[in-house]
């Protein structure tokens, strides 16, 4: 769905409670903002998204600008508090194909930028396509990159201190650039470390080989060192799987599981089983 496919008539206001930096100084600039949204009649479950409108004029005379951000909060709220969420926000640049020079992101720079007190428009909440099952002894399978452990922070907070005990396997494999790029999970903020007593629960980690060359982490190699409990996962019919990230993970993830599976044709053979029983779940972005 395109981004001018939604709709934007209605948006509410919402108010930054906070802006706080989650990594060091000397990598990528990744921040977690909390959002108060006053209006009682804004409610979401995990895995929706958020439109936030930057106030234009932009290019070719748009008025707003909208960038969708998942929301990194359970659907109790940031800390249970139902008038909050929170997001979690790469500070990002582009480079002119035709001129060579480097420009900040509209949106990202946008809210990186925002202070306690700011107040920004924001439309929806978005989908309801990446849902945790209701199923509690149902298996979670989680893959993501980058801020792509937005949802998968709200997914860990419902299942585990809102729903309790979680009966099914849960288990996360998240790749970044190096350890202080694991987000909610390095030395800055550490909300997922928190889960790693679960007896359910079990988190891998994919670093990148060569960081200060700006190597992607290489989730593929992780997913295949745990190769056996992946695909024991993926053909269990009480498994749901989820990926998050940059659309070129769509790809690397893709030829992961061919090698996986043993072929392209079983891992075609499964994935379109697990899509048709609404199983198999992506939310992919650029």
């Amino acid at each position: 769905m395109k981004l001018t496919e939604y709709d934007i008539s209605n948006p509410y206001e919402a108010t930054v409670v906070s802006n706080e930096r989650i990594t060091s100084a000397d990598t990528d600039e990744v921040r977690h903002i909390v959002l108060g949204i006053s209006d009682a009649t804004f409610h979401h479950v995990e895995g929706q998204s958020i439109g936030v409108l930057v106030p234009g004029p932009h290019q070719f005379g748009n008025e707003d600008h909208m960038r969708l951000y998942s929301i990194a909060s359970s659907r109790l709220g940031e800390d249970q508090n139902m008038s909050e969420i929170s997001l979690c926000v790469r500070r990002c640049f582009y480079v002119d194909e035709i001129s060579g020079e480097r420009y900040p992101g509209v949106a990202s720079n946008y809210l990186c930028d925002a202070t306690a007190g700011d107040v920004i428009s924001i439309a929806g909440p978005y989908g309801r396509q990446f849902m945790a099952p209701r199923d509690d002894t149902c298996n979670i399978l989680m893959i993501g990159v980058g801020t792509g452990i937005a949802p998968f922070r709200a997914f860990l907070k419902h299942i585990y201190e809102e729903r309790k005990a979680w009966k099914g396997q849960v288990r996360l494999f998240y790749g970044a650039r190096t350890g202080m790029d694991m987000l909610y999970m390095n030395d800055e903020k550490n909300d997922l470390t928190l889960y790693y007593d679960e007896d359910t629960f079990k988190a891998f980690e994919a670093l990148s080989p060569r960081p200060h060359f700006d190597e992607p982490a290489q989730i593929e190699r992780t997913l295949k060192d745990n190769a056996k409990d992946v695909w024991d996962l993926i053909q269990d019919p009480k498994t749901y799987v989820y990926v998050s990230g940059l659309a070129r993970l769509e790809d690397t993830l893709d030829n992961a599981l061919i090698e996986i599976a043993g072929s392209e044709e079983a891992w075609t053979t499964a994935k379109e089983t697990m899509t048709s029983q609404r199983r198999w779940n992506t939310l992919f972005y650029d």
